[in-house]
């Protein structure tokens, strides 16, 4: 259900599973696991860089902070009783999480248990996956309910729409997506396996990964490290690493 990378450690949630299995990046030896008691429905991992933390989405009910070795294991957000706000799937920049939630159609931006803001979305706007732009707006895989069709939408802070990436002959079902520090998007085309690299302005580059080279499997889920230009994309039963240096 996701994939992220840490200091050379490829770290990997499953669903339904409590375990965050471990590899090695380079000589992709098993690593000791990572058991969170009490995780039931892990959705998404992402990796902090300068705190060495990992942070997992339990849907619906929390996300949990741990330690890249295991030995530190916290909440670091809870939903209140009240709070309809369900956690799905999780981006980070800066040490800033973004979390969506799809059920209330909001974004929720958290730095460490302080929460920033919640981005309310157009009512038509369904998401899955959103990650923090260069310029500090929001960019956002989502099923538009109203066109009846996938989309990738940037907006403001205000969840002001600014612009949209539509063709419904290009795109099918996005469960996620990775930027870097130029606004470059990557998108995991799940429908059409294939990932694709947007621009900026959210206008097409290019097919960066086709379903030849995924070898006809699904991308579900994508982590890109800038510095050494490689891109994982998390498949139905393994992860597959490209070269893709913009």
């Amino acid at each position: 259900m996701g994939v992220t990378l840490l200091c050379d450690v490829v770290y990997i949630v499953c669903h339904e599973s409590s375990t965050i299995i471990r590899f090695n990046a380079i000589t992709h030896e098993r690593l000791t696991d990572i058991n969170v008691k009490d995780l039931r429905q892990p959705y998404n991992i992402v990796a902090c860089e300068s705190t060495s933390q990992l942070y997992v989405a339990d849907f619906a009910e929390c996300i949990w902070r741990v330690s890249s070795d295991g030995t530190d294991i916290k909440r670091q957000w809870t939903k209140s009783s009240s709070d309809k706000f369900m956690p799905f799937s999780l981006s980070l920049v800066s040490s800033r999480l973004l979390v969506t939630s799809h059920k209330t159609k909001e974004l929720m931006q958290l730095k460490a248990v302080d929460e920033l803001r919640r981005i309310h979305l157009p009512n038509c706007m369904f998401p899955y996956h959103a990650v923090e732009s260069p310029t500090g707006t929001f960019l956002t895989s989502h099923f538009n309910t109203q066109l009846n069709k996938y989309q990738i939408s940037e907006v403001n802070t205000e969840g002001e729409l600014l612009r949209q990436f539509s063709r419904s002959a290009v795109l099918g079902w996005i469960p996620h997506i990775a930027a870097d520090s130029h606004g470059n998007i990557f998108v995991a085309d799940r429908d059409n396996r294939r990932v694709l690299l947007l621009d900026a302005n959210l206008a097409l580059r290019r097919v960066i990964i086709d379903e030849d080279q995924l070898k006809n499997e699904d991308p579900e889920w994508l982590c890109y490290n800038e510095q050494s230009g490689q891109l994982l994309v998390g498949l139905r039963h393994s992860v597959a690493v490209f070269d893709v240096r913009c």
